[in-house]
Formats: structure tokens, C-alpha cells, sequence
């Protein structure tokens, strides 16, 4: 085998890739856009899905890239020597061109003339079959055409060799993957791919995209076959140079010798939590999120508070997040240039993480404590480690697994519902006159609101993000994920081309359609599970496309002239523009 680095690892790839006439395309943000159904890009195929499911891509139909990824349904496995919450995934894609033969034969051909894997130590995972899909067994004959015997080729169920969709909808279908033996006898027994003990290493996951998952549940045959695989890099890298652990190999052993030269006590699985999940948050953040209590921000949050709580068991003092995080944006900010761009406020989201936190983290432990002399922490005690304590739910359970006790998580879930039932109709009561009096002048402000925010990722980029808004019959308010003021000239030419629109005469149009037909339309949307199994896609020419519930006015040449009166920070990474139409 090649000892490689991360990098060359890459380079190789796509260049292996480019020669099978792929084309490199870009790495998307992790925050996916128009899809509601997940949090975080968890795949390669994530921003492909409106191509996987038929649309043309501008690249044409062989694609390869490097993707960045979140993954939260391992956390708790985090601090073994390979899962990882952020990680890097190698990827190529035929959208309708080649299929298994294709596919499976590259695979075998880079892993051991490019890679120099010994082809005797590869075993291979089939799909076995179940009541939505037969039995890959086309698979398993194609990879005994390139080599594999049939005693290295193993068929699994569905949670072995099966993926997708990334989200509750979408394209899926069997995979077969790719492990490398390690030589190693970890569990005592004879065991086989999949058996987790660590003896048998994961490197390669060809998907093979064959359905489409309804929201019925139903799986159709797709009438454009594809191929999505994916390569872990920072597994693919270790077994590669020998490593025992992914947290050894050169992207990730100067993150772990930092975590470890702040520490005053000894534990490689709290030293490989912390690293992997502040690690992960620098990546989050740079990407637009801010730690909250709702979707994507709970999990920054959770993530930060569990590097802290592991921490403090490792003896570590102050706030070492900043320091660790720019070890990390150190070493990435060559093949991730927005990192070093976002240092700033990177550093400045964990280190209010951190004190918000650290404030209350003792006393909420020691509230904990006093609940844990019965056997169960009832609903409104784990809600009150939540809201006064900032304790996410998890890791309440995380605590009292450790003791021996369970959490009435039911009992929580109702406690929360209840909180947000008193704030909604507290807001309501708040904005009252907003959107809710549907006049006309409020359609006109709502119908801006759709045209300054396609101006905003026009000017500023793709990964501008609504955080927020309220629109009344007098002035709108945007926030939007940036981490700076916008200059002068920034600013004027948002104006200009919102005004430009407007003078267009656009018209201003909407078709109902479920949520995944305004996905496949590439409808951005940001608050769809507001909605019921029906949402409006409101266009205005094709310029703008977004998934709404408010009122809009028929056409842009009703708006008048658009004035920005106001642009300044809601929060640290957000910013907040207040207009008006004159």
C-alpha cells in the first residue's frame, strides 16, 4: 500500500477520475438548500439530488468531487478508532450513464494499481434482498469478474447495504462496500465484514441508485440509473499508512497532540470526543450556523457543551475551544480557504459557546446530581437542566446512563412542546398587524423580501441563508447569515438589483406542490415544516424561487422604489437589513 497523506489522497482520486472522463465540480455548504428533511449535507450526493433524480447537470453526467460532511446519528460512538461526526467523503456519480460494471471494475482497479492495496486483503458487502428490493446478486458476480472470490463477498441486510434517502424522501438504493483486512483478531472470533470489532475496515461505498423513495413510503424504480460511491478520506488514509485510528493520520494527530498537551489526566476516547467535535464545529460554523435550541444550531450547541463537559473530566482549564479550533482551521484552511476567511467570527461563536455554558454548567451539575437519588429524572426536571442549565436533552441521557438511570424522555418532549406553545402565542401577540393583516401594502413588502434575498446570494454568494424575517405594512426586516458589513458598494448594488427587478415588471406566480416536487423545482425554502403536505413555490419571473405561506403581490411593478434604510449585526454571523418601498 501507498502511504499518503490526506492531500495526495485527494489528488489522486480526482485525478484517477478525470482520466474516466469526470469533471470535477465543487464542494457544497453543509447547510443544504431546499431540503427540510435533514440538517446537515451527509453525503456527496446531497446537492445531486435534483440531478439523481433526472434534471440535467451543467457538468454533464460523469462528476467527481470532495465533500464536506456532518453525520450526528454516530455521536455516540465518536472516540472508537474510525466515527466521526465532520468528515471528508471522495466521490464519483454517473447520473443515467454508466452503471454497476463501470463502477465496481474502477473501484478495484484504484484501490489496487493506484493505491497498491493488496487485492488479497479486499472483501466486499451485498445488498441480500428484502420485501422493497431483491438480492444483489449482479453485484456479487461483477466483483467475482474482477477477482474477488466468493468467500471474500458477503451479503447483509438493509442497515448493512443499503442507502439512502439521504432525507425521509428521495433516490436510494443497494449498495456494496468495500472493506481491507486488517490483520488484526479484535473481537476473539471469526468474524465477517460488518461485524464493527474493527478488524475489517471500511474504505468504499458504491450506491446504486435504482429507486426513489415516496412520501407514502412506496420505493419506484428510477428511469435514470445512477451510481453515487463514496471514499471516507480520513479512513481511506489510515488504513493507507498503517494507523490504528483515524485520529492518527496528519489532518487530525496535531489536533489530538494540542487537545492532549492541555490536558492534566489521561483518556484517548474523551481526547478523540473533543477533538472531532470541535473540529466539526468550526466547519459548522464557518458555514453559517450559530449554536441555538432548534435544528442546526441544537447540534452546534451540542456538540460544543459535549467538548466542554469531556474537558473539564480531562482537567483542562479555560476556554481551550478557540485554541483548538485554530489548530484546525490551521490545517484546513489550504483546501477550505472560507475558514481562514470566518476566523473571526469562528473563534468568537465558541468562545460565547463556551461562556454562556461554562457559567452554568456547574451549578446544572450539581442540580443533576440532586435528581439522580431517585431512579428516573422525570420530564419537567430534564426540561429544567435544559432551559435554566442549557443541558440538551442528550446529554441528560448521557449522564444518566452513566448512572444507572433512565430519563422520562416522553415527559421532556411535553414540557418543550409546552414552552413553545406559550412563546408562539406570546409572538403572535408580539407581531400582531405583521403578515396577519394580508393587505396589500404587506404583500408588496413580502414580495421584496423574496427579491432582496435571491440580491443577497447574488452578491455575496450561494451560501447566504435566511435566519430570520418580519414584514409588516411599513418596513420589512431580513437577517441573513454573514459574518461582516456589507461595504458600501455591496450594499448599493443589492439596492440596484432589487429595483432593477422591480422595473422589470416581473410577474409574480405560485404552484402548489408537495414537498418533494419543490425540491425537484429547486425551490429554496428555510421554515418548510411550518407548512402542511402542501406548500405554495412562489416564482417571480425566473428570477426568484421560494417555498412560502405569506401574500404576494401579482406583479414586481406594484413594489415602487426599494430603499435598504438600515444594515447591522441581529448576532455574531448574522446580519439584519430593515427596507422599505417608497
Amino acid at each position: 500500500m501507498k502511504s499518503l497523506t490526506a492531500k495526495e489522497l485527494k489528488d489522486l482520486y480526482l485525478g484517477f477520475f478525470k482520466k474516466k472522463k469526470h469533471v470535477v465540480i465543487e464542494n457544497a455548504s453543509l447547510v443544504p438548500k431546499g431540503d427540510p428533511t435533514v440538517l446537515f449535507t451527509t453525503a456527496g450526493m446531497h446537492p445531486l439530488v435534483p440531478y439523481l433524480l433526472g434534471k440535467s447537470h451543467p457538468k454533464g453526467k460523469r462528476l467527481t468531487d470532495i465533500q464536506r460532511c456532518v453525520r450526528t446519528g454516530d455521536i455516540d460512538s465518536v472516540g472508537d478508532m474510525s466515527h466521526m461526526t465532520f468528515f471528508e467523503m471522495l466521490g464519483n456519480w454517473s447520473l443515467g450513464d454508466y452503471f454497476k460494471k463501470e463502477a465496481i471494475g474502477w473501484s478495484y482497479e484504484f484501490l489496487t494499481e493506484v493505491l497498491k492495496i493488496d487485492p488479497n486483503s479486499i472483501y466486499v458487502t451485498c445488498f441480500e434482498g428484502n420485501d422493497d428490493a431483491p438480492k444483489d446478486t449482479e453485484s456479487a458476480e461483477l466483483w467475482q469478474a474482477v477477482g474477488i472470490p466468493k468467500d471474500r463477498i458477503f451479503f447483509l441486510p438493509r442497515e448493512d447495504n443499503w442507502w439512502g434517502p439521504a432525507g425521509e424522501t428521495g433516490p436510494c438504493g443497494p449498495d456494496t462496500e468495500i472493506f481491507v483486512d486488517t490483520g488484526k483478531e479484535v473481537c476473539g472470533k471469526k468474524c465477517k465484514p460488518g461485524c464493527g470489532c474493527g478488524k475489517y475496515f471500511e474504505v468504499w461505498n458504491n450506491v446504486f441508485m435504482q429507486y426513489n423513495k415516496t412520501s407514502e413510503g412506496k420505493y419506484i424504480p428510477l428511469k435514470q440509473k445512477n451510481v453515487d460511491t463514496g471514499m471516507g478520506v480520513e479512513r481511506t488514509v489510515a488504513i493507507l499508512n498503517g494507523k490504528q485510528s483515524v485520529y492518527d493520520i496528519d489532518v487530525i494527530k496535531p489536533i489530538v497532540e494540542k487537545v492532549k498537551s492541555l490536558a492534566k489526566n489521561e483518556d484517548e476516547g474523551y481526547v478523540k470526543i473533543i477533538v472531532d467535535h470541535v473540529r466539526a464545529a468550526v466547519f459548522i460554523i464557518a458555514d453559517g450556523i450559530v449554536p441555538s435550541n432548534l435544528g442546526q444550531g441544537y447540534v452546534l450547541r451540542r456538540l460544543i457543551r459535549r467538548s466542554i463537559r469531556y474537558a473539564r473530566r480531562l482537567g483542562i482549564e479555560g476556554d481551550f475551544t478557540k485554541t483548538i479550533a485554530r489548530e484546525v482551521i490551521k490545517i484546513n484552511g489550504g483546501a477550505y480557504p472560507h475558514l481562514v476567511k470566518n476566523e473571526s467570527n469562528i473563534i468568537s461563536e465558541l468562545e460565547l459557546e463556551y461562556g454562556r455554558f461554562s457559567q452554568t454548567l456547574v451549578k446544572g451539575l450539581n442540580t443533576f446530581k440532586k435528581f439522580s437519588n431517585d431512579e428516573l429524572i422525570d420530564g419537567p426536571e430534564a426540561f429544567l437542566l435544559f432551559q435554566s442549565y442549557g443541558f440538551p436533552l442528550e446529554m441528560t441521557e448521557e449522564l444518566a446512563a452513566e448512572k444507572g438511570i433512565r430519563v422520562d424522555v416522553e415527559g421532556f418532549k411535553k414540557e418543550y412542546e409546552k414552552h413553545q406553545e406559550i412563546s408562539r402565542k406570546g409572538t403572535e401577540q408580539k407581531f400582531k398587524g405583521g403578515l396577519v393583516d394580508g393587505s396589500e401594502q404587506t404583500a408588496r413588502m413580502h414580495t421584496a423580501a423574496h427579491l432582496l434575498a435571491q440580491a443577497l446570494r447574488d452578491v455575496l454568494g450561494g451560501d447566504v441563508m435566511q435566519r430570520g424575517s418580519n414584514v409588516s405594512s411599513e418596513r420589512l426586516r431580513y437577517d441573513f447569515s454573514f459574518d461582516r458589513k456589507l461595504t458600501k458598494e455591496e450594499r448599493q448594488e443589492v439596492e440596484d438589483i432589487v429595483n432593477g427587478k422591480i422595473k422589470e415588471s416581473l410577474p409574480v406566480t405560485f404552484v402548489e406542490k408537495s414537498l418533494d416536487e419543490a425540491r425537484e423545482l429547486g425551490a429554496i425554502g428555510v421554515f418548510e415544516h411550518k407548512y402542511g403536505e402542501k406548500v405554495r413555490v412562489y416564482f417571480i419571473g425566473d428570477y426568484s424561487k421560494e417555498i412560502c405561506g405569506g401574500p404576494h403581490t401579482s406583479n414586481t411593478s406594484n413594489l415602487g422604489h426599494f430603499k435598504i434604510k438600515k444594515e447591522e449585526a441581529s448576532s455574531s454571523g448574522v446580519r439584519r437589513i430593515k427596507a422599505v418601498l417608497d
